[in-house]
């Protein structure tokens, strides 16, 4: 016995060849969330850019004079997946304030050993690699590898893929951006390009929540011509990675400074390259701060209060 009858099997045909005309006339994936045939694409925003000399470092504090500083004794700087990652600038090795590597046997001060930057006993960041930067070398006669004209070169080539980085995130390179309100607090977005209409983000009130859909490779790129402010001046503020989601795949390219959660707390993810400062946290908070990804200051410093910064893979 058919219990459909032969009215209902030919309504179920038809419904079964207008779906899979709808899907062949989409290309069968989802061009929101970047998947393709069943292959995870990135998406709309293209490929993620090739960091190249950069993609090893956790933080670069710009060109110069600019560097780095950290205060506290929590912060640490470490390959999410295991691997030794770098922090530096161009600058001579005395404006990169306050760290020390793994590169050479340690002891903290006040008689510090090793490769340690001007650090205090109050003030100890570990980063769990190389520091490279221009000359003098730091913590004579304890760290003779580093401040050298080796270190300096590979700080260089960390500060031209910066701002090949930089300009790959532009909107010449990446036009079409999604303009969205200026607060990106409490919104879920898929993969893509977006800016908004002032010039600057913030993510206040709430967390944002990045959903991937279920592709891993999606990519999202936010576009600034001025500021990114992460957290009000008492409450952290996250970015939730969903639909998995990678921190490698998220990239902010602001046009001046960013400022991560002042009150301290909380947790960042993606690289962020700004033309000016990067600060996370302030002085005097104990709460750590944390960030998934990176902290560039092209052009001015970086400045870390009781961070850790968990660099993925390039």
């Amino acid at each position: 016995m058919d219990i459909y009858g032969s009215g209902s099997k030919a309504w179920m045909g038809f419904m079964a060849a207008v779906l899979t005309a709808f899907m062949a006339g989409c290309g069968g994936g989802d061009e929101i969330f970047g998947i393709t045939g069943g292959a995870g694409g990135p998406g709309p925003a293209g490929p993620a850019p090739a960091l190249g000399a950069l993609g090893a470092y956790g933080a670069f504090g710009g060109s110069g004079a600019a560097g780095m500083t950290n205060q506290g004794i929590l912060t640490v700087i470490t390959g999410a997946q295991g691997q030794p990652v770098s922090i530096g600038t161009t600058g001579a090795s005395t404006t990169n304030d306050r760290f020390h590597d793994t590169t050479q046997p340690y002891t903290p001060p006040p008689a510090a050993t090793g490769c340690s930057y001007t650090e205090t006993t109050l003030n100890i960041g570990r980063v769990d690699g190389t520091i490279n930067t221009a000359a003098p070398p730091p913590n004579a006669p304890f760290c003779p590898l580093e401040g050298t004209a080796t270190t300096f070169a590979a700080a260089q080539a960390a500060a031209a893929a910066a701002l090949a980085a930089y300009n790959d995130l532009s909107p010449p390179a990446r036009p079409g951006a999604l303009v969205i309100p200026a607060n990106l607090g409490g919104q879920t977005l898929a993969p893509g390009v977006y800016t908004t209409a002032s010039g600057a983000f913030l993510i206040t009130g709430a967390n944002l929540t990045l959903d991937a859909g279920g592709n891993a490779n999606a990519v999202w790129v936010f576009q600034m011509a001025s500021s990114l402010t992460v957290g009000e001046a008492a409450v952290p503020r996250s970015v939730i990675l969903a639909g998995g989601a990678q921190p490698k795949n998220v990239f902010w390219q602001v046009g001046s400074s960013a400022t991560i959660n002042p009150s301290g707390g909380g947790t960042m993810v993606g690289t962020i390259i700004a033309s000016a400062a990067v600060s996370f946290s302030t002085a005097g908070n104990a709460i750590v701060a944390t960030l998934n990804g990176r902290a560039v200051g092209l052009n001015a410093l970086v400045s870390l209060v009781n961070t850790v910064i968990n660099v993925p893979a390039p």
